[in-house]
């Protein structure tokens, strides 16, 4: 079965759900705050994705981290944050197949309707 990774208030997640009940696709999505996720989890999508990926730079909690958290950042210290703020983590996360894709964009679409 499909998981999907992602936050309830996120409303690209909420377009993924849709377009799974709409295509029928059996699911279930785990909210990485109100569920958690381990640094092990992340640290497995970090490797299957790529930690630039996965690792979310564009939302309100990247911006307000400490300039020195920010610097130098690599695959360890990403994957370390993203344990700690769980809303750093690019959504949604999907795990099918044992592969492992992030975001919703067409290519993701596809590879999910496949």
């Amino acid at each position: 079965m499909l998981k999907i990774y992602g936050l309830k208030n996120c409303d690209t997640c909420r377009k993924a759900l849709a377009f799974l009940k709409a295509e029928g696709v059996e699911h279930e999505f785990l909210d990485v705050r109100a569920d958690g996720v381990s640094a092990a989890q992340i640290k497995d999508w970090a490797q299957a994705a790529g930690w630039e990926v996965l690792l979310n730079r564009r939302g309100t909690t990247w911006r307000g981290l400490d300039e020195l958290e920010k610097a130098g950042v690599d695959e360890a210290s990403a994957v370390a944050l993203m344990a700690q703020h769980p809303a750093l983590i690019k959504r949604p996360v999907f795990e099918v197949g044992g592969k492992v894709l992030v975001g919703f964009k067409a290519d993701v679409q596809a590879e999910l309707n496949a």
